[in-house]
């Protein structure tokens, strides 16, 4: 947070920059980027905007997330709704006002904010018109899930302590289950997501990196897709539809993630034979071309 805070607007874009280039070169078109890591109102505002000059300069679309409710800064220690007040009334306003965010994203867990609190970021958000998702069950069963769920959220994140309440809550809203097995690799954390009953279930699962410095410092889609695999007992084919139709499902994107026609044409042709060359080894076989809409952008 102080690092990212110090950095300003060109700090970020050139320590963005390499990041989003590794995960062009790995095959990825369409990217989501959070907030969070800012707490404030001048750096949560920064950061977006950071991220919409990425999706401008870059031939990648860009999704932007606010998650100003990610944790408590230092300079609101022990006064957690006093910071909720401040996000509600000062830093979301700020955001969607200048159409910064795409959706609203917290963290709900006892050590950062209860299901009340994120319910009134959640009801902030439809004020102004923003889909919301949430970190939910990433370390304990805070029903979460369930809420995002009762919101018709795009989707809930990490889900290793999801419950069977909570797996019928997603099946019912529709919403995608998003699935970080580098989180799990780096956190050493045996816990995973109930794949099975998520399955049974028939609720969409998206893969994808959680690209961040303190919990899943993993630039590569396809390492995600063959850890999704490997620890959590996913399929080849599930995890190439988790980062293609599932993951533009947890985006709000029905126009991509699928070879259909009249679905845009963001596309990669790799040197493979299928879906679980792509899962085997935590290194990709070499990319021979990426496509932004019908056009070649990388060969």
């Amino acid at each position: 947070m102080r690092a990212t805070r110090a950095a300003g607007f060109e700090g970020l874009l050139a320590a963005s920059r390499p990041r989003l280039a590794a995960l062009l070169a790995d095959g990825v078109t369409t990217v989501e980027v959070k907030s969070g890591y800012g707490l404030d109102l001048e750096t949560e505002v920064s950061m977006l905007r950071v991220a919409r000059a990425l999706g401008e300069r870059l031939p990648v679309t860009v999704r932007t997330t606010f998650l100003g409710a990610h944790a408590v800064p230092p300079e609101f220690a022990g006064r957690g709704d006093a910071y909720l007040d401040f996000v509600v009334e000062r830093v979301l306003p700020a955001v969607a006002g200048e159409g910064l965010a795409d959706a609203v994203d917290a963290y709900c867990e006892p050590h950062a904010f209860t299901p009340a609190q994120v319910a009134r970021l959640f009801d902030a958000a439809a004020r102004h018109g923003l889909p919301v998702k949430l970190h939910a069950e990433q370390r304990s069963d805070s029903g979460g899930a369930a809420l995002v769920a009762s919101r018709r959220g795009l989707s809930a994140d990490h889900l290793e302590h999801l419950s069977p309440a909570g797996v019928a809550a997603l099946a019912a809203a529709g919403a995608v289950a998003v699935l970080l097995p580098g989180a799990s690799l780096t956190l050493r954390d045996p816990a995973r997501p109930p794949v099975a009953a998520l399955r049974a279930a028939g609720v969409p699962m998206a893969v994808a990196t959680d690209c961040n410095p303190g919990t899943s410092p993993l630039t590569s889609l396809t390492a995600a897709m063959s850890l999704a695999c490997t620890l959590y007992g996913l399929t080849p084919a599930e995890a190439l539809a988790g980062a293609t139709r599932a993951g533009a499902r947890a985006l709000g994107l029905a126009d991509r993630g699928q070879l259909t026609v009249g679905r845009r044409a963001d596309l990669c042709l790799w040197r493979a034979e299928g879906a679980a060359d792509l899962c085997q080894g935590l290194g990709a076989p070499p990319l021979a071309a990426r496509l932004v809409e019908g056009r070649l952008v990388h060969a």
